[in-house]
């Protein structure tokens, strides 16, 4: 019953076919099966999972439905407050109760008696694209069954969970690639949305000038699915469906990024990003050419730490200083460099932002998107990224590509489209003008029924639950 799209699931939910606890049962099956190997979760509770799916099931008995992921299973990952579990935010020590509070987005998902299952691993303080934490143990890719490969970063066990199969819907954060990149490495569709779209209240930030809410499905439909249950502007999962279903490809202009975003990417991700839009091509989509001049600054943006350092560094102190002694060194050199940027230099990085925001704009005329890899490297080994000079270079360019969109004031998804050379999943990385969401929506939509939903393009991960 899993394996079904969630419109499919949840209008077998409503006539009775299934119960929201049969659901979460299966689930929970998935989960015992290869959580330990795969270790999506920093909390796990089946008992309260059991108890929130007979909720679903009696209000639906009743003849309440209460929107359209009532029933489901959903990870959240472990830097939204969700009343009565503890909120770690990646850190060895529970963070103190306000950070257990729910904001709106987590409050949506409760009003319609949605299963929370657990809360996901994240990098400590959302702060890396990799997925590491030594904290509480590194989630594993489960496209590698020989080695332990990173999962992606910063919301490390959201697209480990949909694999895992331990829930249908994954709850991230983006701040530079956070939600793109673990979706782009484990082979699942990923949502950053626009700046200031989804509150981020209740979440614990990185940096409040670029931080964004997103989420992670099995596919773009999906995706749809899930971000009209949580959008504000929507709550009808039904009628975005009918919004983003039908586009034809004839209709999408799709821009082709240049350098750097296509250069020094590990073998066969270009070539699969590369094949993806030639099938899309021969579907009648119109694509070109589409420079991005803007990408060479917000890079190095990345590289000198943008000003989400510098905000990390202040709430750390305004907020939690107490945990600092207690940080992973590599999180704490990366939040000095922050705290040590003069308020002018950072005043700058802010008008700069700003200024390429406004000037990115043009780049899409004529054009619905621009594309590029997700992410330019294959994932790594837990042994390739020990030593900190190999793990801060990595880091640097899993995170070139997709920091653009938050440095740029875009909205970006990701969707799974072939495995490079090492048998690993490539993400093709598609950029929309700020809100934009729902034409985004309809394009990833209209491009997986050509190329298929990822797991009849990519095939299952070794380490999947049957």
């Amino acid at each position: 019953m899993l394996s079904r799209s969630l419109s499919a699931i949840a209008a077998a939910l409503r006539n009775g076919e299934i119960t929201s606890l049969e659901l979460t049962e299966a689930a929970i099956a998935r989960h015992d099966a290869v959580g330990g190997v795969l270790n999506a979760y920093k909390t796990w509770n089946a008992d309260e999972a059991r108890l929130q799916a007979r909720a679903a099931d009696a209000a639906l008995v009743s003849g309440a439905v209460l929107g359209p992921l009532q029933g489901i299973p959903i990870s959240v990952k472990d830097l939204y407050g969700v009343k009565g579990w503890p909120t770690f935010a990646g850190t060895p020590k529970r963070l103190p109760p306000q950070w257990e509070q729910e904001g709106p987005v987590v409050a949506a998902l409760r009003r319609q008696l949605g299963v929370v299952t657990g809360k996901s691993h994240t990098v400590e303080l959302a702060f890396g694209g990799l997925g590491v934490n030594p904290h509480w143990g590194t989630p594993r890719n489960p496209w590698d069954a020989k080695a332990h490969r990173l999962p992606g970063g910063s919301s490390s066990g959201a697209g480990v969970s949909l694999w895992e199969g331990s829930a249908l819907v994954a709850l991230g954060t983006d701040t530079a690639g956070s939600v793109r990149i673990p979706a782009a490495m484990t082979g699942t569709v990923g949502l950053k949305t626009s700046y200031g779209r989804w509150s981020t209240a209740g979440i614990v930030p990185l940096s409040y000038s670029l931080d964004t809410a997103g989420v992670l499905a099995r596919s773009a439909a999906d995706l749809a699915y899930a971000f009209a249950a949580i959008d504000p502007a929507w709550g009808d999962a039904a009628a975005l469906d009918a919004a983003t279903a039908g586009l034809d490809l004839d209709a999408v202009r799709i821009g082709i990024a240049g350098a750097p975003l296509w250069d020094d990417c590990s073998p066969g991700i270009a070539e699969a990003a590369r094949r993806a839009l030639d099938e899309l091509a021969k579907k009648d989509a119109k694509l070109r050419d589409a420079p991005l001049p803007q990408a060479k600054d917000a890079i190095a943006l990345l590289h000198q730490g943008s000003v989400a350092s510098a905000e990390c560094d202040a709430f750390l102190e305004a907020e939690l200083p107490d945990w600092r002694p207690h940080l992973d060194p590599i999180i704490t050199i990366r939040i000095a460099d922050g705290g040590a940027i003069p308020a002018r230099d950072l005043l700058l990085r802010y008008r700069r932002m700003q200024r390429l925001s406004r000037e990115v704009v043009a780049c899409f005329e004529g054009l619905d998107v621009i594309a590029a890899p997700t992410v330019p490297v294959t994932p790594p080994t837990l042994e390739e990224v020990a030593d900190l000079g190999a793990y801060r270079r990595l880091n640097m360019l899993a995170l070139r590509n997709t920091c653009l969109a938050n440095y740029l004031g875009l909205c970006a998804i990701t969707i799974p489209v072939g495995l490079d050379a090492a048998g690993l999943p490539v993400g093709l990385q598609l950029y929309a003008r700020h809100s934009q969401e729902e034409r985004l929506l309809a394009i990833a939509r209209a491009a997986e029924r050509v190329l298929g939903v990822p797991r009849e393009r990519l095939g299952p991960p070794p380490l999947a639950a049957a």
